[in-house]
């Protein structure tokens, strides 16, 4: 009878997840199906307009200030978004558009997470690919659409160039719970060496040792691209205020996709609390 219950169970739980698969492949390709449609019935309820032709750097000089205008219109532009990636499967084109997009908002930094450390292992891919996308998408403007990376740990520069505007920041688990078990482990050691006494520990001393290891604000925004309900540990202590908004897929993402995202969050009522 027990082997009858563990194989009925088995089979359930083989069931549930195999719903769950199914559910997520629907709400992908149906969102893709949506963007198609859309992009098909547009044009006809426009009256077939046909805008005048531009070249490479026509195009580019339009989306600059195409960009730069719609991110003034937003009552509010968070200072911190943070691109959180919960699909096996990584883009690296798509997540550099993301980024740049960002960059040409207005956004001052950028931070993107996957739980399996893939964007930590590929650094220079994903750098390499950001600087091609800001150049195809936003031309050589690069006095005004500048990009720093910041090295994990140290939070040293990778690559710049002059006249910084945004900070892209690569993070991995590493970042999260492994900075809290560290500052932890160093206020042990200094009430072992008595150089703090049990009673000096609080919130916010140790809000103030993960603070100085990472040198960047707090996320105000995650986008959450994939089916999986959960943040997968992307700093756990760092998005106890944070916005967070989930997305389908980060797989072919538009520019009007992140800026519907940022009309959300510039419309949501942040209590803090209160």
């Amino acid at each position: 009878m027990a082997l009858l219950y563990e194989m009925v169970w088995r089979f359930l739980h083989a069931l549930l997840y195999v719903q769950r698969a199914l559910v997520a492949w629907f709400r992908v390709h149906i969102w893709r199906w949506k963007r198609a449609v859309v992009g098909l019935l547009l044009p006809l309820a426009l009256g077939f307009h046909n805008p005048k032709k531009t070249g490479p750097v026509g195009k580019r000089t339009s989306r600059r200030v195409r960009f730069g205008a719609e991110g003034r219109t937003l009552e509010k532009l968070p200072l911190h978004v943070g691109l959180l990636i919960t699909e096996e499967e990584i883009h690296f084109t798509d997540i550099a558009n993301l980024v740049v997009w960002c960059m040409a908002v207005g956004i001052s930094y950028v931070s993107v997470y996957d739980n399996q450390g893939v964007f930590r292992r590929n650094n220079s891919r994903l750098m390499e690919e950001i600087l091609k996308q800001q150049q195809e998408l936003l031309g050589m403007d690069s006095s005004k659409y500048s990009v720093e990376f910041m090295k994990n740990g140290t939070d040293k520069q990778e690559h710049q160039v002059l006249s910084c505007q945004s900070v892209v920041k690569v993070l991995s688990p590493d970042d999260g719970r492994l900075s809290i078990v560290q500052a932890a482990q160093q206020l042990c050691q200094a009430v072992e060496q008595r150089e703090k006494t049990s009673k000096d520990i609080n919130v916010n001393v140790l809000d103030s040792l993960l603070r100085e290891s990472k040198n960047i604000p707090d996320p105000d925004l995650v986008l959450k691209f994939g089916p999986v309900e959960s943040t997968l540990g992307f700093l756990p202590w760092h998005i106890r205020l944070t916005e967070i908004i989930s997305m389908p897929s980060h797989v072919d993402v538009s520019y009007d996709d992140l800026f519907g995202a940022l009309q959300r969050y510039a419309t949501c009522e942040q209590r803090l609390g209160k």
